[in-house]
């Protein structure tokens, strides 16, 4: 609980700066990923504005023993490339490049009142509800067949 305010503002700057840099657009994100046609790369200098705080964050880890707000870390770690990952990247991707968002953008568009936004997030949330019991149906399958 005591990491909850810190967690909102950071939610806040972060979806603020996801609005300001238009990444909430979804014209302007398809015109990024149609790099055959009419490519627009000012987004390509949002992506590459985000990875200054991130090698920083990465920096300042390295020399802290506990995060400040939280009893550990949370940092990825290489993982095997499996057929799962790559179906999900394949979707993500598949469904960046149709709809024009993806899921923070998404998010932080909600505030724009626009209903097509509206409509891929309730769309994204049925996804990760059935994606929750399908992953757990198949897990159940998995166990009982071994």
């Amino acid at each position: 609980m005591r990491n909850l305010l810190p967690a909102l503002i950071v939610g806040v700057i972060f979806g603020a700066g996801l609005v300001l840099s238009d990444m909430v657009n979804p014209a302007r994100v398809q015109a990024f990923l149609d790099v055959a046609g009419a490519w627009d790369p000012t987004m390509m200098f949002v992506m590459g504005a985000a990875l200054l705080p991130s090698a920083l964050a990465y920096l300042v880890h390295r020399r802290m023993q506990q995060p400040l707000l939280a009893d550990q870390f949370f940092i990825p770690r290489n993982g095997p490339i499996d057929r799962p990952l790559l179906i999900g990247a394949a979707l993500f991707g598949i469904g960046w490049g149709m709809a024009g968002f993806c899921p923070g953008p998404a998010v932080a568009g909600l505030v724009l009142g626009i209903w097509q936004v509206w409509l891929f997030v309730a769309a994204m949330l049925v996804g990760m509800i059935l994606h929750r019991f399908a992953n757990a149906r198949f897990s159940k399958m998995s166990a009982s067949a071994a």
